[in-house]
């Protein structure tokens, strides 16, 4: 829990502001891909690159990684708590976030790139809501989308002290943002490409992100990639909430 309830709680004020403060959505709404490729296509490139609209891009980015992934290092900042000293977890953490955001912060760029690029080919937002989807069903299937899942439950070993200590942490970081990049750069595009409802599709991929983070390793094939582990618990729950022992216990609503 002292792992788990910060990173929750992060990811819970990142999505209040999303939903509640008009502000916190503001390059939703403001800044998307659709608007960009408007202004691109009215000659007002200059004004679509401004510095003001790109510091709006970066921290309306920012708060969807918080809001989305904050969840998703649970395991690996449990890892690099277990393995560092006290005096140094801080600053453990610290490295490992600054490497792992890094890495996001640089594939929103070009994941921003390429909803304005679809934007520019395809303006009709279901033809490119649709392309996009299945793009990223062919990726959520494939075999490279499960060599980069399987990297993402791996736990490399850490240095206690010194600069070995911070490298490592560094360096565990930025690998594990790139292989979660690989696993989800398909479905973190969906949000970008859709007109409307951007927050409603961000909270979808984030379920499935999480549902799938459930499951465990297994060898990279073609295959049907649902939500596994994550739907077998929630039957399992449901079955033992409405069982007739329950109720005959006097537990049911």
């Amino acid at each position: 829990m002292h792992v788990r309830a910060p990173l929750v709680l992060i990811s819970a004020a990142a999505w209040m502001a999303l939903v509640i403060e008009p502000g916190g959505a503001a390059f939703l709404a403001h800044c998307s891909p659709e608007m960009l490729a408007r202004a691109a296509l009215s000659l007002s490139l200059k004004r679509a690159v401004a510095p003001e609209r790109i510091a709006s891009l970066c921290s309306g980015w920012g708060l969807m990684l918080a809001a989305m992934m904050a969840p998703l290092v649970v395991a690996p900042v449990r890892h690099l708590c277990d393995r560092s000293v006290p005096r140094r977890r801080t600053r453990a953490i610290v490295l490992f976030g600054s490497g792992y955001v890094a890495v996001w912060m640089a594939a929103g760029v070009m994941l921003l790139a390429l909803a304005i690029a679809a934007r520019l080919i395809v303006y009709e937002s279901y033809a490119m809501v649709s392309v996009g989807t299945l793009i990223a069903l062919i990726w959520q299937f494939s075999p490279v989308k499960q060599r980069c899942l399987n990297r993402c439950h791996a736990r490399t070993e850490l240095a206690a002290f010194g600069l070995a200590a911070d490298l490592d942490a560094l360096r565990f970081g930025l690998t594990l943002g790139v292989w979660c990049v690989g696993s989800c750069w398909a479905l973190m595009l969906l949000p970008l490409l859709v007109s409307g409802g951007h927050v409603a599709a961000m909270a979808a991929v984030a379920l499935w992100l999480l549902a799938e983070r459930l499951d465990r390793p297994m060898r990279p094939r073609w295959h049907v990639r649902g939500l596994g582990k994550a739907a077998r618990l929630v039957i399992a729950q449901m079955q033992d909430f409405f069982s007739p022992r329950r109720f005959a216990r006097g537990e049911g609503c």
